[in-house]
């Protein structure tokens, strides 16, 4: 592929660019200009591969999204793990504090797609379904009735998320990670 190095596309190169500086540096006053300069690119390719600010801040979210979605697909792998062994995995995975600013940018583009702003209400395609899809297949190839599947992994969506914002405005880890662990005996108790 032209102008690809390694398998590796220019979108896809900056796509990871701007992962890692929302990462380190949260959004705050990020502009194209400023991410270009610090990234050896232009402006102009930015927006010629995202379209606009917001658009790259779409597909930085999505992106964290599908890295979150393997993550958990990596751990539903291990058979021989207690489910409520995987759900404690995957819930240190997401509150780590390294994820906090992609988590900020989620929730604040998040509640900007739900007030209708047209520049992140394509946010909202799939954000929930993404999730939902998978896992519920994976539940009901386990013997789970589909019906039951399905509003369980919404719940646990629901769940995780509303503790990751709680997590986010108290930064009461203990008093969060109390609540999912009092979720995680209810949906997954142990023996």
């Amino acid at each position: 592929m032209p102008g690809a190095e390694n398998g590796t596309s220019a979108r896809e190169r900056l796509l990871a660019a701007a992962m890692e500086h929302v990462a380190e540096h949260g959004v705050g006053n990020l502009s194209l200009r400023g991410l270009a300069a610090a990234h050896g690119t232009s402006h102009r390719m930015l927006i010629y591969h995202f379209g606009s600010r917001e658009g790259l801040l779409i597909e930085v979210i999505r992106a964290v999204e599908a890295q979150q979605r393997a993550a958990l697909a990596e751990l539903l792998l291990d058979e021989d793990a207690p489910p409520a062994e995987t759900m404690r995995r995957m819930w240190r995975r997401v509150a780590d504090p390294a994820l906090w600013p992609n988590e900020r940018l989620f929730f604040e583009v998040y509640a900007q797609a739900l007030q209708g702003s047209p520049h992140a209400r394509p946010l909202l395609d799939g954000i929930v379904d993404l999730w939902v899809e998978p896992l519920a297949r994976i539940a009901v190839a386990r013997g789970e009735d589909e019906a039951r599947a399905r509003a369980e992994v919404r719940l646990g969506i629901a769940v995780t998320r509303g503790l990751l914002l709680d997590l986010l405005a108290t930064r009461d880890r203990a008093a969060v990670d109390a609540a999912m662990e009092r979720y995680i005996e209810a949906l997954a108790p142990e023996p």
